[in-house]
């Protein structure tokens, strides 16, 4: 995240004045789950505008939030041969980015860039999973959720390289 100012709980980067707090109760991903769960994983949540270019995650580095993406546009980025990026896919309002944080070593596998102003609520991880864990029928239907993203992330990363083959 480039240079920003906090104001009641909004991350801003650039922007003259914030838009009202976002909440992870609102967003497609939580639609028909418990209230008070979604409350208690929402805990520590920060709402963050990013620029185009500003970088969500960086392969590598520690996944310790699972994002919501309310507004904009996200490119969702591997490496390649020679230290090119490819985007394996794009996402955008409704959409969610991030499942590292589920399984050891909890570092990203990818890199998901701004590719349009872009805002989010990203979810402390740390929570996520002591939720997951101490409520197992909430943590079933979350996961059932995210692995429907996983396995359309998958599938595009497997599009993706039978492209590069034709190549």
């Amino acid at each position: 995240m480039g240079t920003s100012d906090i104001w009641y709980g909004v991350v801003t980067s650039g922007a003259s004045r914030p838009e009202p707090r976002l909440r992870a109760s609102d967003h497609p991903f939580f639609r028909a789950m418990n209230a008070g769960w979604v409350a208690a994983v929402s805990r520590g949540s920060v709402d963050t505008a990013y620029e185009v270019g500003e970088y969500l995650v960086r392969e590598g580095e520690l996944a310790d939030r699972f994002h919501l993406i309310f507004h904009g546009k996200v490119a969702v980025e591997v490496g390649q041969a020679k230290g090119a990026r490819r985007t394996v896919q794009s996402i955008g309002a409704g959409a969610v980015l991030g499942w590292s944080w589920i399984s050891p070593p909890y570092l990203w596998q990818f890199d998901a860039r701004a590719v349009q102003e872009t805002r989010v609520v990203s979810l402390d991880t740390s929570i996520l999973r002591r939720a997951l864990e101490s409520q197992p029928v909430e943590g079933y239907r979350f996961l059932q959720r995210l692995l429907s993203v996983i396995g359309q992330r998958l599938e595009n990363a497997r599009i993706q390289l039978l492209e590069v083959q034709d190549l």
